[in-house]
This record gives C-alpha cells, structure tokens and sequence, in this order.
C-alpha cells in the first residue's frame, strides 16, 4: 500500500529490473517480451556491469549488497527520493506506532535535499542547534563526525544527523564564497518550537511569524488572529505581517488551514505529476478570519514547501503581498513504494506541488511581488546570488536586530502607506 507525505529532509524501470535481475531474468528478454527496447536497453549495461563484479572481482561479492547499493546510487542520483531496506522499513513502521526501543527524536534541526550526491541545506529551523550555530540555506554538509557523505541517501544522512538528546555531532560545512569550510559541532535536542508566534507591532499592526506547520497550526493560527484583534480596536489594525521566512514547511494539512483563515474563495494548492493540467485541486474553506485586512506575506529562500504553498495561494488569489526574496522551490510530494515482502520500500517523488495559477513550486520557487535583500555580513553573503540583473536573489539571513530588518520594515511600511516610491 502507498503512503503519502511531503518531502523536506526533516525510478521505477529500474527497480523493476533491479529485482529481475535478481531473478537472473534476462533483460533483453523481459524488453522482447515488454515492447520497450529501447528503454531496457541502457538496463543490459548494468547487466554486464553486475556479472562481471560478481565474476571477477578479486573477493566474492554479496549480491544482495550490490543490487541495494545500485538502489541507493539512482536514489541520490534523484536527490529528492529515496530508498529503505527492510530492516530500516520495519523500524520505521514501528516507530511510526511509537514502539519502545525506537531511536530517540532528537536532532539539529536541519531540513536539507541532495545536490550533487551532498546534503544542501534548505533551511535551519528557528531556535534550533542549526540555526543558532548559523546554518544557513544552501550550505552544504560535506562531512559528519569524520564521515564523507557523498553518495548517501537522504535517510542514511537524517539517521546520523539524529540521535540521544544532549549528545554532540561535528559537522563539516561548504559555503560558497568561503575558502575554507565551517567546522561546527553541535548539541542534539528535542526541537519542539510551537508552530505560531504573534505580537502587535506599533500599536496597529498584526505580526504573525509561523515557524512551520503540524496539525496545530490552524489553531495556533487562529488564536494568534484572536488576540490581536482583542489588542487592537478593528479601525486602527492597518493589516498582518505574515512571515513564512526560514519555514521549511511541514504538515500540508496545517498550511491548508493556514491559507483558509485568510480566504474566502479559490483554490489553495492543486497536488499532480508532471503536468498540472491533471492536478487535483484543494479548494478553500471560506473563513478569512482576518476579515478582510491587508496581508503582506514575508518570504526568503529558506521558505520551503508547505511554506511555499501558503505564499502561493495568497498570491495566486490576490489575498496579500509577497515581500522579500524568491523561496526555496522544495514543492516535491513522496509516495512509499513496497519493493515487496523482505525487500524494502522506496520514498519516491511521485507528485507535486502547483499554485493556484499551475505554477509549479518544485525548484522554481514562489517570487516576491516586492523583492527586498538584506544586508547581509560577510558571513552570510555566500547565501545571496546577485550574478545578473535578471536572476532572482536567494537569501536567507535574517538580522537579529528587527530595525535592521529591511524586508520587515518594508513590509510595515506597505501597511502604513508610508513607503516612498
């Protein structure tokens, strides 16, 4: 049976070979007997290659190593997807059903893909062990506690990134722009941030940060409209500032609810495959708890995913401002795929995400309506792109400092009316 879930590190021809071939099927036989050739033809290669590692390399090779270690290769090569042996499946299940012995949940809180057969980091979660040693989007992990990861799937890298609470982890970080790497270690914990924060800025405006989403969003969401509304008399809140910025996503069904409180028609997000044209659409749950106050939606490049499908929405349906730099494009949907009884399962990317104008998400982000860079530090500065007037800026450094804040202060000022053109 297939299930479902969103990917942010939080084929099938050629499976089907692989398992053929572990069969001793011949491949030019099952192309014959298929009617697909041509696409089994480039199968009879690792064909060859399989039999002669099996006949001639100088140890007697474990079969059942090779074919799982050509699975994790077209995994990394996919670098969204990947694949689970069955004891890793097996506890994956059980853990799923909160079994005692599972390995325990704390991590660094680090939501990454692969890029090049290397963790490249989407985003560092607020508050987390990542975030406060400055990891930032587009830093890529070249190294765990002395361990090259080139090559590794995505569980492989997340199953050691994760571990006791309290216990430590050396990473080794590429940043580009830098001449020499970061070497960073840093102390797992539980990451339980609450999904909504909330404040009244100014005494007329509604600063709602959501740091990602869980079945609770939509009730932190709403608590948080609630009480600035009960701060602030309706003549006087100008709007809300929406910041989605550094949000790597997280339960699409919390970003459903999410996009609702703002809209009163239209779709939210439409879930396919290659072509949005046969996407299925998630329509809105008219609620619009913000009772039709101006929205200005704050965005970077570590806005990933279910992040990504809140932004779009408002866009799409003309409901708020997007404000600051293009976000990550992180819009692919896994499925669970059973090899079969013993043989594991791979997470597959097999769907996407569409805005509401068949945008698709996927590696092509959402971009602002206001594009507004921060001045970043020397430090930071590898995160943005200003090669070319025409290309978008990516950027996720936030300033402590929320005067220094230009996005942020832009964003008051769309609100106020007292930004000069």
């Amino acid at each position: 049976m297939a299930k479902q879930l969103p990917f942010v590190f939080t084929g099938m021809a050629a499976g089907a070979a692989l398992a053929l071939l572990a069969a001793q099927i011949p491949f030019n036989a099952v192309a014959k007997s298929s009617g697909h050739a041509e696409e089994y033809r480039v199968l009879e290669l690792f064909d060859d290659a399989f039999e002669q590692v099996r006949q001639n390399y100088v140890e007697k090779p474990d079969d059942n190593k090779l074919i799982e270690n050509a699975i994790n290769g077209m995994m990394a090569a996919l670098g969204d997807s990947y694949y689970l042996d069955d004891k890793a499946e097996s506890h994956t299940i059980a853990c799923t059903a909160g079994t005692k012995g599972c390995p325990p949940d704390a991590d660094v809180g680090l939501r990454f893909t692969i890029a090049d057969g290397l963790p490249k980091i989407i985003t560092a979660i607020d508050g987390s062990p990542a975030a406060k040693a400055g990891l930032m989007t587009g830093d890529i992990i070249t190294t765990i506690d002395d361990q090259p990861l080139d090559g590794l799937t995505a569980y492989q890298i997340s199953q050691m990134l994760g571990g006791e609470a309290g216990s430590k982890v050396n990473l080794i970080v590429a940043r580009l722009g830098r001449d020499k790497p970061l070497n960073l270690t840093l102390t797992r914990d539980h990451i339980t941030a609450r999904s909504v924060r909330s404040q009244v800025q100014g005494g007329d405006i509604g600063y709602i940060r959501i740091v990602q989403f869980n079945n609770k969003t939509g009730d932190e969401l709403k608590q948080a409209i609630d009480d600035i509304a009960n701060a602030v008399p309706a003549d006087k809140l100008k709007g809300y500032v929406i910041d989605l910025r550094n949000n790597p996503g997280g339960a699409l069904d919390g970003a459903v609810a999410a996009s609702d409180d703002f809209l009163q028609s239209g779709d939210i997000v439409s879930i396919g495959g290659r072509s949005a044209a046969r996407a299925k659409p998630i329509p809105v749950k008219p609620s619009d708890l913000s009772h039709g106050k101006r929205v200005v939606v704050l965005i970077n490049a570590g806005s990933a995913a279910t992040a990504e499908v809140v932004a779009g929405a408002l866009q799409d349906n003309h409901r708020a401002t997007l404000i600051g730099t293009r976000t990550y494009g992180a819009g692919t949907v896994l499925t669970e795929l059973s090899l079969g009884r013993g043989q594991g399962a791979l997470r597959l990317a097999t769907e996407q995400y569409f805005t509401p104008s068949g945008h698709p998400i996927t590696a092509k982000g959402i971009s602002p309506d206001i594009e507004v860079a921060q001045d970043a530090p020397d430090t930071a500065k590898s995160a943005v792109n200003v090669s070319g007037a025409k290309k978008p800026i990516l950027q996720s450094y936030i300033p402590s400092d929320p005067s220094a804040d230009k996005a942020l202060n832009r964003a008051y000022a769309e609100l106020r009316g007292t930004h000069a053109n």
